[in-house]
Protein backbone atom coordinates (compact mmCIF):
# COMPACT_ATOMS: atom_id res chain seq x y z
CA UNK A 1 0.00 0.00 0.00
CA UNK A 2 1.29 3.43 -0.88
CA UNK A 3 1.97 6.31 1.45
CA UNK A 4 -1.33 7.87 0.35
CA UNK A 5 -3.74 5.03 -0.41
CA UNK A 6 -6.74 7.29 -0.88
CA UNK A 7 -7.10 10.82 -2.24
CA UNK A 8 -10.04 12.55 -3.88
CA UNK A 9 -11.36 15.96 -4.87
CA UNK A 10 -14.82 16.26 -3.35
CA UNK A 11 -17.02 18.89 -1.71
CA UNK A 12 -14.46 21.62 -2.35
CA UNK A 13 -11.72 19.70 -0.56
CA UNK A 14 -8.64 17.75 -1.48
CA UNK A 15 -8.95 14.97 1.05
CA UNK A 16 -7.56 11.56 1.75
CA UNK A 17 -5.87 9.07 3.99
CA UNK A 18 -2.11 9.14 4.59
CA UNK A 19 -0.13 6.35 6.22
CA UNK A 20 1.88 7.20 9.30
CA UNK A 21 5.61 7.24 8.78
CA UNK A 22 6.33 5.86 12.23
CA UNK A 23 3.49 3.44 13.04
CA UNK A 24 2.27 0.99 10.41
CA UNK A 25 -1.07 0.61 12.21
CA UNK A 26 -1.84 4.36 12.20
CA UNK A 27 -3.29 6.48 9.42
CA UNK A 28 -3.98 10.19 9.20
CA UNK A 29 -7.00 11.77 7.58
CA UNK A 30 -5.96 14.99 5.87
CA UNK A 31 -7.77 17.66 3.88
CA UNK A 32 -7.28 21.11 2.33
CA UNK A 33 -10.05 23.39 1.10
CA UNK A 34 -10.58 26.94 -0.06
CA UNK A 35 -13.41 28.81 1.65
CA UNK A 36 -14.11 32.53 1.88
CA UNK A 37 -10.67 33.55 0.65
CA UNK A 38 -8.75 31.24 2.96
CA UNK A 39 -7.18 27.83 2.64
CA UNK A 40 -8.35 25.69 5.50
CA UNK A 41 -6.67 22.42 6.37
CA UNK A 42 -6.88 19.62 8.85
CA UNK A 43 -4.98 16.50 9.78
CA UNK A 44 -5.82 13.99 12.47
CA UNK A 45 -5.82 10.28 13.07
CA UNK A 46 -8.87 8.32 12.05
CA UNK A 47 -10.11 8.56 15.65
CA UNK A 48 -9.77 12.38 15.64
CA UNK A 49 -6.50 12.77 17.54
CA UNK A 50 -4.91 15.89 16.07
CA UNK A 51 -1.69 15.64 14.11
CA UNK A 52 1.15 17.28 16.01
CA UNK A 53 2.64 18.78 12.87
CA UNK A 54 -0.43 20.63 11.57
CA UNK A 55 -1.23 23.74 13.55
CA UNK A 56 -1.68 27.46 13.11
CA UNK A 57 -0.63 28.13 9.55
CA UNK A 58 1.81 25.20 9.26
CA UNK A 59 1.00 22.26 7.02
CA UNK A 60 2.37 18.91 8.21
CA UNK A 61 4.17 16.23 6.19
CA UNK A 62 0.89 14.29 5.82
CA UNK A 63 -0.67 17.26 4.04
CA UNK A 64 2.45 17.54 1.87
CA UNK A 65 2.08 13.88 0.92
CA UNK A 66 -1.65 14.32 0.27
CA UNK A 67 -1.10 17.28 -2.05
CA UNK A 68 1.74 15.52 -3.87
CA UNK A 69 -0.42 12.45 -4.46
CA UNK A 70 -3.36 14.60 -5.60
CA UNK A 71 -1.08 16.21 -8.19
CA UNK A 72 0.08 12.75 -9.31
CA UNK A 73 -3.49 11.49 -9.67
CA UNK A 74 -5.31 14.55 -11.00
CA UNK A 75 -2.56 16.77 -12.40
CA UNK A 76 -1.12 19.99 -11.04
CA UNK A 77 -3.44 22.34 -12.94
CA UNK A 78 -6.63 20.54 -11.94
CA UNK A 79 -5.73 20.47 -8.23
CA UNK A 80 -4.61 24.11 -8.34
CA UNK A 81 -7.91 25.13 -9.98
CA UNK A 82 -9.86 23.07 -7.46
CA UNK A 83 -8.15 24.87 -4.57
CA UNK A 84 -8.57 28.24 -6.36
CA UNK A 85 -4.85 28.91 -6.32
CA UNK A 86 -3.97 32.06 -8.21
CA UNK A 87 -0.72 32.01 -10.19
CA UNK A 88 0.20 28.39 -9.49
CA UNK A 89 3.83 27.48 -10.12
CA UNK A 90 4.09 23.88 -11.37
CA UNK A 91 7.84 23.91 -10.73
CA UNK A 92 7.29 23.92 -6.97
CA UNK A 93 5.37 21.75 -4.51
CA UNK A 94 1.73 22.76 -4.50
CA UNK A 95 1.89 23.86 -0.84
CA UNK A 96 4.13 26.77 -1.82
CA UNK A 97 1.43 28.01 -4.21
CA UNK A 98 -1.11 28.32 -1.40
CA UNK A 99 -0.93 32.11 -1.26
CA UNK A 100 -4.18 32.66 0.59
CA UNK A 101 -3.98 32.49 4.37
CA UNK A 102 -3.72 28.89 5.61
CA UNK A 103 -5.66 28.16 8.75
CA UNK A 104 -6.07 24.91 10.65
CA UNK A 105 -9.72 23.88 10.46
CA UNK A 106 -11.74 21.95 12.97
CA UNK A 107 -13.73 19.59 10.77
CA UNK A 108 -14.06 16.03 11.88
CA UNK A 109 -12.15 13.36 10.01
CA UNK A 110 -14.93 10.84 10.43
CA UNK A 111 -16.79 11.55 7.20
CA UNK A 112 -13.60 11.31 5.12
CA UNK A 113 -12.50 8.11 6.84
CA UNK A 114 -15.97 6.61 6.40
CA UNK A 115 -15.79 7.29 2.65
CA UNK A 116 -12.39 5.56 2.55
CA UNK A 117 -13.74 2.51 4.41
CA UNK A 118 -16.77 2.38 2.11
CA UNK A 119 -14.51 2.33 -0.95
CA UNK A 120 -12.48 -0.47 0.63
CA UNK A 121 -15.59 -2.64 0.75
CA UNK A 122 -15.66 -2.57 -3.05
CA UNK A 123 -12.46 -4.60 -2.97
CA UNK A 124 -14.40 -7.36 -1.24
CA UNK A 125 -17.08 -7.59 -3.95
CA UNK A 126 -17.20 -11.07 -5.48
CA UNK A 127 -16.09 -11.34 -9.07
CA UNK A 128 -19.11 -11.02 -11.33
CA UNK A 129 -19.81 -10.31 -14.98
CA UNK A 130 -23.33 -9.01 -14.33
CA UNK A 131 -23.88 -5.35 -13.40
CA UNK A 132 -23.35 -4.66 -9.70
CA UNK A 133 -25.83 -2.04 -8.41
CA UNK A 134 -23.32 -0.77 -5.83
CA UNK A 135 -20.95 0.18 -8.65
CA UNK A 136 -23.46 1.72 -11.06
CA UNK A 137 -21.68 5.08 -10.86
CA UNK A 138 -18.69 3.70 -12.82
CA UNK A 139 -18.84 4.87 -16.43
CA UNK A 140 -19.81 2.15 -18.86
CA UNK A 141 -18.77 4.09 -21.95
CA UNK A 142 -15.81 2.45 -23.60
CA UNK A 143 -16.05 -0.74 -21.53
CA UNK A 144 -15.91 -3.84 -23.70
Amino acid sequence: MGKVPYVELVDGKVQGVVSSGSDIARVYVSWVSFTDGEHLFGCSTNNNRPCGGAAGNHLCKHLDSLLAEAVTMYGYDRVARYLKIESPNPDTHLRFSLTAPCIAGSRSASSIFSRFLRYLTYLEQPVATAPVPELHWFPTVGVK
